[in-house]
């Protein structure tokens, strides 16, 4: 099956639907704090600057550091971003994320704030806090199991900001992979998918392919968010060489050059990650 080009002005073979053709290995569920985290280098080295915020910030496996996002975008270096906002709502996942800022170095110049209960109202909080001012770049990871996040947040989150100024940044994975079974089981708390979809008519997604039911969530992204670039990266189930798609990564912003470092991202989270002197190559007007 064909699919559009999401990024009509960047050349083909950067467009997510066909990056399975460039011979890449694919993103594995267990790449996807990976992945996060390498985009956020590339970018943080952009912006010199930045606040992180986490709505489901415990770690997915605490046996396996490498797939905790929070953990790995704080362990970032250089350490540019500089403001932490932690979300978590389960008590054994909160210890976990208490131990991870006690063991983060003395910096004046960094705060991580960890805010327990449910991110659909910690959000707010946050927000009306002051500390995500319009200047600051700004990015949002909703990792949530299935449908935990409400759409009122996501919509909370891209209008926080200024008319004229860059969105908070998203990075929202919708889980493909197992909706299709997860939602038919909400035959009682149907409140939950409606406000996760933001629609009464979430039982039309459930015959939806993987790939319609991405789009359906991009599309909406891009109209009623008002996201300029958004993309569905998919992220696959380390089963064979060509496995099952569990979740898309919705990737949205305003920034022009988010496209081109998220594709980079995603085709490089395999390799070693360049260092800071092979940035400074590619963009000599950030040397200090």
């Amino acid at each position: 099956m064909e699919h559009p080009l999401l990024f009509p002005e960047l050349p083909e073979l950067l467009s997510p639907a066909r990056i399975r053709q460039t011979g890449d290995e694919p993103v594995w569920t267990e790449n996807k704090a990976q992945l996060v985290a390498r985009y956020l280098y590339y970018f943080a080295f952009i912006t010199r600057h930045g606040a992180y915020i986490d709505g489901f910030a415990g770690p997915k496996r605490p046996d396996h550091p490498s797939s905790w996002a929070a953990k790995l975008v704080m362990e970032n270096e250089p350490r540019r971003l500089r403001e932490f906002f932690l979300c978590e709502i389960k008590a054994r996942k909160v210890g976990y994320l208490r131990e991870l800022i006690g063991q983060q170095p003395r910096d004046p110049g960094r705060t991580i704030e960890l805010h327990e209960g449910d991110f659909n109202r910690s959000i707010h909080e946050i927000l009306a806090s002051g500390g995500i001012t319009d200047k600051k770049a700004t990015f949002c990871l909703v990792d949530q199991f299935t449908c935990q996040c409400r759409w009122d947040t996501l919509k909370a989150l891209a209008r926080h900001k200024a008319p004229g100024s860059r969105k908070i940044e998203l990075f929202y994975f919708l889980a493909t992979g197992w909706l299709k079974r997860a939602l038919p089981a909400f035959t009682r708390n149907t409140h939950v998918p409606e406000a996760w979809w933001g629609r009464e008519d979430w039982r039309s997604l459930v015959d939806l392919g993987p790939y319609s039911l991405m789009e359906a969530f991009r599309v909406r992204f891009e109209k009623e968010l008002g996201y300029r670039y958004v993309a569905g990266w998919p992220i696959y189930q380390r089963q064979r060489q060509r496995g099952k798609i569990m979740f898309f990564m919705i990737h949205a912003s305003d920034h022009p050059e988010a496209p081109k470092q998220m594709n980079r991202a995603y085709r490089n989270i395999m390799k070693p990650r360049e260092s800071e002197e092979q940035m400074l190559l590619e963009f000599p007007e950030l040397a200090e």
